[in-house]
């Protein structure tokens, strides 16, 4: 196998981790929970390095699991509660994009402890962990400007500090941009409560969004199951069929996470401007299309060591970019009062469920050929392709782009008058059911 043997508990931990933290995050709120969970990241990493055989060290690796797991659901609820809609795709797919950044930073710090002319080696991997802990003290600080979300106060029955906290950023704002507009609607009816009872998210995850709970789990399994076939199998390729001696591969590895991040920093605009749905569908075709075509080339044996690895860098370009979209779907289609705990649930039973992604699409038997990785690959892209129909099937539309010439109807309320001669065309039959599909959307027309 090419994974490492820590892999295992890590993930373990970051499952339970995100359905426990999941659950704290809609009880107890999302900023308190950014502490929370960062701090037991920081704990289960600093005392990592400080492990004093493989046990414990796998104890720790599992606590730095539980953590990571917790960070994805108060992070997302909150970027999809602090956010406009029309820029949440952008700013989601690049906060998300940090987590390659730290894990190329990180890589690039190991090229210098793990380096027996620099550290011996008992110290370097210790003082490994123990710097990214200690680096990890910064973004501790920084969350403290972050604000908790207005609306889980409202529906918490804080609306005093919801109240004041969304009015210092009107404020913010009126002094750079002039005065706001009055709002606009009606007003709604918000319920109190301190928490959602087992039954009722039950409820709404099993019955009522049944069709958005398979469509979640079915993109998060998905982007777990396509980077856990490649990315975890990153040593097995270099070390078997390009002769890179074990140990020597992971420079390579910096390489591939940057592209990791610079994919959904440069596409996310793009989710918010062109859709969701065009957008995950694009995304996860391209990366389907491209995991085909480098299986080919490698079975044909048409690929050097650095054109695989300008492919994987493509390859995840594209693919980190739809990964994140998983994140951003799921915190946008579910209720406020069960975000938290509905990104965990996909999060952590996609995730299991993509576990045996390398025994299934990899043969890791001793002498593996090229057919039969081939032949992996493919199943890993028909595993993968699938999940573009459901987005099609049940995605939903959630972006609202901004205002301008390139999207009218952003600009507020606009009336239509279609006329015409009578050609026999069809246009009496078009425009009856234009009007049906306005009226069912809750829009005021008369036809």
């Amino acid at each position: 196998m090419c994974r490492s043997a820590p892999a295992p508990p890590f993930t373990w931990g970051s499952h339970r981790g995100a359905l426990f933290f999941g659950y704290l995050t809609d009880r107890l709120g999302r900023k308190r929970l950014f502490y929370i969970t960062l701090a037991v990241y920081l704990v289960g990493t600093g005392i990592s390095g400080l492990a004093w055989d493989y046990w414990s060290f796998l104890f720790f690796r599992a606590i730095t699991g539980a953590g990571i797991g917790g960070e994805y659901a108060a992070i997302n609820s909150a970027i999809d509660e602090l956010i406009p809609a029309r820029l949440r795709g952008q700013v989601d797919l690049a906060i998300n994009a940090t987590y390659w950044i730290g894990a190329a930073l990180g890589s690039v710090l190991t090229l210098y402890f793990l380096n027996p002319r620099t550290f011996p080696v008992w110290l370097g991997w210790r003082l490994v962990f123990v710097l990214g802990a200690l680096l990890g003290l910064v973004i501790l600080f920084i969350r403290h400007w972050v604000p908790e979300s207005p609306r889980w106060l409202m529906i918490h029955g804080h609306a005093d500090e919801a109240e004041r906290l969304v009015g210092t950023i009107e404020e913010t704002v009126a002094a750079k941009a002039g005065p706001l507009p009055e709002p606009e609607g009606e007003k709604i009816r918000v319920r109190v409560r301190h928490h959602t009872p087992w039954r009722e998210i039950w409820q709404v995850v099993a019955h009522e969004h049944r069709a958005r709970s398979a469509l979640g789990f079915c993109l998060m399994a998905s982007q777990a199951f396509f980077y856990n076939a490649i990315f975890f199998s990153f040593a097995l390729v270099l070390n078997r069929y390009y002769n890179v001696a074990p140990g020597k591969g992971w420079p390579l590895s910096p390489l591939c996470r940057h592209r990791n991040a610079l994919g959904p920093i440069l596409i996310g605009r793009l989710f918010d401007r062109v859709g969701r749905k065009p957008m995950i569908i694009l995304t996860y075709a391209a990366s389907g299309l491209l995991l085909a075509a480098s299986a080919w080339l490698f079975e044909r044996e048409m690929l050097t060591l650095r054109g695989q690895i300008v492919l994987w860098m493509v390859m995840f370009f594209i693919a980190s970019a739809a990964a994140s979209s998983a994140y951003l779907t799921v915190s946008e289609i579910f209720p406020l009062e069960i975000r938290g705990l509905a990104i965990s649930i996909f999060y952590a039973f996609g995730t299991l469920a993509a576990a045996s992604a390398p025994r299934v699409f990899l043969d890791t038997s001793p002498a593996p050929g090229r057919a039969s990785i081939f032949l992996g690959l493919l199943r890993g892209r028909a595993a993968h392709d699938p999940r573009r129909g459901v987005e099609a099937w049940l995605g939903v539309a959630a972006e609202r782009p901004p205002a301008g010439k390139h999207n009218p109807a952003a600009l507020g309320p606009m009336n239509y008058f279609i006329t015409g001669t009578d050609t026999g065309v069809g246009k009496t039959y078009v425009t009856c059911l234009l009007v049906r599909s306005l009226r069912r959307a809750g829009l005021d027309t008369v036809g």
